[in-house]
C-alpha cells in the first residue's frame, strides 16, 4: 500500500530533509509540499539539491491543502503547528517536527514557550526508555498524533537514560554541554547565524537554564524512572552546517562500578537499528553521522571525579528531526521501523 504525504514547510531545513528521506521511501509518496513566504515557486527554486521532487510546486500552508492526505508532516516555528493541526482530519497520520505537542506541562509551556498550549501527543522517540511498562514503541504503534523530540533532546536523552532507569546514577545532578550546528536555528536570518560571525569561532547561548529543550529532557528522563531530575544543559555553536556533540555527565550512586554502568548502556541499546553504543574507548565524532538517523555513544567513568562521562553523537537534521519523525510515521502505520533509513553516514 502507498500512503499519500503532504510536508508542510517544505522550504525549510527540517522539510528539506524529510523530503530528502521520504524521496527513497516505497510506501510514502510525497505528493504535496507547501510554504508560506516561498508558496507559488517550484520546490527546485528553494531546495536545489532535491532533483527527484524539484517539479513540485510549493502550495500555501493551509488547513485545506493539507487535507486528504494519509500523512501530514509538519516543519513549522513553534505555535504555528498547533493551530494547522487542529483542523485537520483525526483520521490523518500527523507528524509535528515542531514543539508544539512535546511537553506534557502546561506550566513548562508557559513559561518556556509562551502563548497557546496545544497539550501533549504520542511522543516521537521509539528508543525512550520507561520504568515500567512496554516501552514507547506500544504508545506509537497506530498513532494519529506524534511529537518528535528536540534534537538537543535526542541527544542527552539517549546519553543518560540506561544510567537513569538502572538506577545508576544520581538524576539530580545531570550536566550536559553539547556543541551543535547552526541548522538548528532553521535558515532565520540572523546576525549570529551569518557565516562570517560563525567562521572560526564557538559562542554559548542560551546559559542557565534557559534553553527551551530544559523542559523537555527532565520529561524523557522522569519517564525513564528519574525522580527530581535536575539537568544543567548548555549549547554551543559551532562552525559545521550540521550536527550534535553532545557530553553528558552525572554523578554515580554509591558503590556503582564501570562495569555495572557498561552493562546498563548495553542492556538498554541491545538490538536498537538506530541507538549504537561503540566499544570502550571509543568516541563518536559528528561527521560519523551525517546524513544517517543514528545516534551514537561514547562511554566512560571518570573515577577520580566519581562521574559517568557519556558523548553522543547525532546528525540533528536526521535522527534529530526529519529521521525521527519517519521512524515513528512507519511504526504508526505498520510499517518497518528502519524503512528509507540508513545507519550509513557520508564521509569524508
Amino acid at each position: 500500500m502507498t500512503y499519500s504525504v503532504a510536508v508542510a514547510g517544505a522550504s525549510g531545513y527540517a522539510g528539506g530533509e524529510l523530503l530528502r528521506l521520504l524521496a527513497a521511501h516505497p510506501e510514502l509518496e510525497v505528493t504535496t509540499v507547501t510554504a508560506h513566504q516561498n508558496a507559488g515557486q517550484q520546490l527546485g527554486a528553494v531546495q536545489p539539491h532535491l532533483r527527484s521532487l524539484a517539479h513540485l510546486e510549493l502550495q500555501p500552508t493551509e488547513p485545506e491543502v493539507l487535507a486528504g492526505h494519509d500523512v501530514v508532516f509538519v516543519a513549522l516555528p513553534h505555535g504555528k503547528s498547533g493551530e494547522l493541526s487542529e483542523h485537520l482530519p483525526e483520521s490523518t497520520l500527523v507528524v509535528d517536527c515542531g514543539a508544539d505537542h512535546r511537553l506534557t506541562s502546561e506550566d513548562d509551556w508557559a513559561r518556556f514557550y509562551g502563548g497557546e498550549f496545544f497539550g501533549a501527543w504520542d511522543y516521537g522517540m521509539p528508543e525512550l526508555l520507561h520504568s515500567a511498562g512496554d516501552g514507547q514503541r506500544a504508545v506509537l504503534a497506530a498513532s494519529r498524533r506524534i511529537a518528535v523530540p528536540g534534537c538537543n533532546v535526542t541527544a542527552i536523552t539517549l546519553g543518560l537514560q540506561p544510567g537513569i532507569r538502572a538506577g545508576l546514577i544520581e538524576p539530580g545532578d545531570l550536566v550536559a554541554v553539547l556543541a551543535v550546528g547552526p541548522s538548528g536555528a532553521g535558515k532565520t536570518l540572523r546576525t549570529d547565524l551569518l557565516a562570517s560571525e560563525l567562521l572560526g569561532s564557538a559562542s554559548a547561548y542560551a546559559v542557565g537554564g534557559v534553553h527551551r529543550h530544559t523542559p523537555e529532557i527532565i520529561q524523557n528522563l522522569t519517564v525513564a524512572g528519574g525522580e527530581g531530575v535536575s539537568v544543567s544543559f548548555t549549547p554551543v555553536l559551532v562552525p559545521m552546517s550540521r550536527g550534535i556533540l553532545a557530553t553528558s555527565t552525572a554523578r554515580l550512586s554509591p558503590g556503582v562500578t564501570a562495569e555495572q554502568v557498561r552493562a546498563a548502556w548495553e542492556e538498554a541499546y541491545a538490538g536498537e537499528p538506530f541507538v549504537q553504543l561503540l566499544p570502550a574507548g571509543q568516541f563518536p565524532r559528528t561527521a560519523d553521522t551525517v546524513g544517517a538517523n543514528t545516534c551514537l555513544i561514547g562511554l566512560a567513568v571518570d573515577e577520580a571525579a566519581g562521574r559517568v562521562v557519556v558523548v553522543s553523537a547525532l546528525d540533528n537534521l536526521v535522527k534529530g528531526t526529519a529521521g525521527a519523525a519517519i521512524q515513528s510515521a512507519n511504526i504508526a502505520l505498520g510499517l518497518p521501523e528502519t524503512t528509507a533509513l540508513t545507519t550509513n553516514g557520508v564521509a569524508p
